[in-house]
């Protein structure tokens, strides 16, 4: 694997536009190196047979089937509003023409 410099280091942060202090460089250099080195060697891992995931453990989303069910207070409900047209609340008209 080709090795990180100082100017790549430099380069990436102009364009991900980061102000990284000078004497700072180097040390960024070192740790960006150690996970490039980390990546290549993951990619040395066989996953043949392996399903993609996003996640480690699979989450199961419990879900129901939408149902409208009638409500026995409804009449009741709309009732309670201060104004009512119809089978809805009135409400004040909040965004212009």
């Amino acid at each position: 694997m080709e090795r990180i410099t100082a100017d790549d280091v430099r380069k990436v942060a102009q364009l991900a536009r980061l102000a990284l202090p000078e004497e700072r460089i180097a040390t960024y250099t070192v740790q960006l190196e150690r996970i490039l080195d980390y990546v290549a060697h993951l990619e040395q891992v066989d996953t043949e047979g392996v399903p993609p995931t996003t996640r480690a453990v699979e989450v199961v989303n419990v879900t129901r089937p939408d149902a409208v069910d009638p409500t026995p207070v409804r009449e009741e409900l709309l009732s309670l509003a201060p104004q009512r047209e119809g089978d809805f609340f009135r409400v004040p008209k909040i965004l212009g023409d």
